[in-house]
């Protein structure tokens, strides 16, 4: 018998079955209000927590990218009020689902046993009597602790020394974030904010692996190795483990992607059933950590458009700019906006904009021009306050 014949998809097709998966191939995918962007973070798996602040950070923008009606409030209801979100480690710090929290358990299990971020520093003991703070005074942020500041360790350290104790906490599933206002985050004990007399069973490591494939399968549609496994390379043998079984019982299908060579790439039967087209006149401006934009190889693969990020290059070496934003219509990356938004003004700059090869037109830069007025007002239309305080930084975003 003959080998089957794999599909094979053209880089056209694999992007409007990518942007389906991310839906930026229609206006209002998930409607408005704060069930809109818990969808949006449920569709996605998870949405990045950044902490320039050039323009908007980009977990807002990635709502506001699919979410046209988005409020910033809309999150914050999310994390502190329904709390169907909340926040930890994925390839960054990200909002991730909270029906997905078992997910989260064995990492958090495995910190308290062998810390690994270097933000999270600092005696057990001295961790001990802060949780016993917390515990009878209520929930507190890094400005409610005096203290002598100290010299930074690093670049993105506090000069407060508890901000590493309120971090080992966090990343040991001690504390949850219960609130976020900028960079400035409010601690409160795990699961009294989840309101749990017990948490919910750790997931076992064949069912992490189970779950980062379909996550990647819902958000991405088609999926390789490195894209389920984005920054985390350790999870890639129990992924291809569920890989094989599902090939076995045919829940997933192999492809064969145009220009892709001997990357694998696999798909459910049913995204290969119908793909579609974006609804025409669609613009997108882009965070560069839209999940559309962060894994570059990929995106350079699909879009032919490889994004540089550039902020922590020389300015005589940058060839967009130092916060460049992809712009998209449609399935096609055509221009790169450096942008800053100047509050004090009321407006949103234009440092520079670079029109990628062949693509300029009159009838695109009108299109991209009526999508900047919105983003201004999205920019300038705070519907909260935002208290901006030293940045908080716990790892430097990829």
């Amino acid at each position: 018998m003959p080998p089957r014949k794999l599909p094979t998809l053209t880089t056209a097709q694999a992007r409007q079955i990518w942007l389906r998966a991310q839906r930026l191939d229609m206006r209002e995918p998930f409607g408005s209000g704060p069930e809109a962007a818990r969808a949006a973070v449920e569709q996605l798996g998870y949405v990045q927590i950044d902490t320039i602040n050039v323009i908007e950070r980009c977990h807002h923008h990635i709502l506001y990218s699919r979410i046209p009606a988005y409020r910033r409030s809309d999150l914050a209801h999310l994390q502190s009020v329904e709390k169907s979100v909340f926040e930890y480690w994925t390839h960054a710090l990200s909002y991730v689902p909270t029906r997905d929290i078992r997910f989260a358990l064995p990492a958090m299990k495995a910190h308290r046993e062998e810390p690994k971020r270097w933000s999270a520093v600092g005696a057990r003991e001295e961790t001990r009597k802060l949780l016993r703070r917390i515990r009878r005074d209520g929930p507190l942020s890094i400005r409610d602790i005096a203290e002598e500041p100290v010299e930074k360790a690093h670049l993105w350290a506090s000069r407060k020394p508890s901000k590493g104790l309120l971090e080992r906490a966090f990343y040991d599933g001690e504390l949850a974030i219960a609130a976020r206002s900028g960079m400035l985050k409010t601690y409160a004990l795990f699961d009294r904010h989840f309101g749990w007399e017990k948490r919910p069973a750790p997931a076992t490591e064949r069912q992490v692996a189970a779950y980062k494939l379909d996550r990647a399968l819902r958000a991405q549609g088609i999926v390789s190795l490195d894209s389920i496994c984005h920054l985390d390379a350790p999870a890639k043998k129990g992924v291809a483990a569920q890989i094989a079984t599902r090939l076995r019982n045919r829940t997933l299908v192999p492809v064969m992607l145009e220009g892709a060579g001997k990357t694998a790439h696999w798909a459910a039967p049913e995204t290969l059933e119908t793909v579609a087209e974006p609804e025409p006149g669609l613009v997108h401006i882009l965070s560069p950590f839209d999940p559309l934009m962060i894994q570059r190889r990929r995106t350079s693969l699909f879009f032919g458009y490889g994004h540089v990020f550039e902020a922590y290059l020389k300015p005589e070496n940058r060839v967009y700019g130092y916060f460049a934003l992809p712009v998209l219509i449609g399935d096609e990356v055509v221009a790169v906006l450096d942008l800053k938004t100047d509050r004090a003004a009321g407006r949103l700059l234009i440092q520079r904009w670079t029109w990628l090869e062949g693509a300029e037109s009159a009838e695109r830069k009108a299109l991209i021009e009526g999508e900047l007025q919105r983003f201004e007002r999205f920019q300038l239309a705070l519907d909260e306050a935002a208290v901006e305080s030293e940045p908080e930084t716990t790892e430097m975003p990829a």
